[in-house]
């Protein structure tokens, strides 16, 4: 299947590997970003930011856009203190499953999109139950995949203003 822009490109969706002529080294790529991605749910779920961060570029390259403020990152730096900040609200550790990932791989370029949801309790006691959309856009370096830019998102109500899921 074509990915817009992406001639030749190739995608996985909903968990399920498209097939063609050419898939073998394809498919190890959409494989080795899904593995990535199962990683980085790891690492939330952990607590653990160093290994969180092995997933991003670690450098000023990267680039992050947020649902909360700040709303705009750049590089690694900045991005870990968001993950700081993020542990913070919780009491323990929080919970993150990724679902309906969507992967498009061409060359040493590559795209995802997926839901992600965050389960926990705040620090004041109440859950914390929050969805968002997540696409993410990666670049092969030295034969690893890394995460160079994301963008987290919710659909809004443009009447009220609140998230409608």
């Amino acid at each position: 299947m074509e990915g817009p822009g992406f001639a030749g490109a190739r995608s996985i969706k909903n968990d399920h590997m498209t097939t063609s002529p050419d898939t073998r080294e394809t498919s190890a790529d959409e494989a080795a970003i899904r593995a990535l991605e199962d990683r980085f749910a790891s690492a939330i779920n952990a607590g653990d930011i160093d290994a969180v961060m092995k997933n991003y570029l670690p450098d000023d390259n990267l680039v992050f856009f947020d649902v909360v403020p700040r709303e705009h990152y750049r590089g690694a730096g900045a991005y870990r203190k968001d993950w700081e900040d993020f542990f913070s609200h919780f009491r323990g550790t929080p919970k993150i499953a990724i679902t309906d990932l969507g992967i498009t791989v061409d060359g040493n370029l590559a795209f995802s999109h997926s839901i992600q949801h965050v389960t926990g309790t705040d620090m004041h006691g109440h859950p914390v139950d929050r969805t968002v959309r997540v696409t993410d856009g990666y670049r092969k370096i030295g034969g690893h995949w890394l995460i160079a830019l994301e963008h987290v998102s919710m659909p809004v109500d443009l009447t009220t203003g609140k998230a409608a899921w």
